[in-house]
């Protein structure tokens, strides 16, 4: 669900900025948007546009993400969980974690 959504987030951003754009040509290929997560799993869904047995609940949604997926809207690419860079903004972490996923993020002390 979560891949689905920052999907729909990433398409919607990607619209917006084509919109408000000078640049570019109309109809012109974009490359990708590249999403990070840290579940094979459901990147494995999302990736595999096979039936499975085990898989007859899953929803709309992930139908969405193949789909965009397929279409080369979307590209997934896998973050060990300790990589996460949101992490910062969503947990709390050792002092360690946050000063290089600071630094990761272009955010410098004053």
């Amino acid at each position: 669900m979560a891949l689905t959504q920052a999907s729909k987030e990433g398409i919607w951003v990607r619209r917006f900025l084509d919109q408000i754009s000078t640049v570019g040509g109309e109809g012109e290929r974009k490359a990708p948007i590249t999403l990070c997560a840290d579940n094979q799993g459901s990147m494995a869904l999302a990736k595999n546009p096979e039936f499975h047995s085990r898989t007859k609940h899953i929803s709309i949604q992930q139908h969405f993400i193949r789909e965009k997926v397929e279409n080369e809207e979307v590209q997934l690419q896998y973050l060990p969980t300790g990589d996460m860079l949101a992490d910062l903004l969503t947990k709390a972490l050792p002092r360690e974690k946050v000063e290089r996923f600071r630094r990761d993020m272009g955010i410098y002390e004053a």
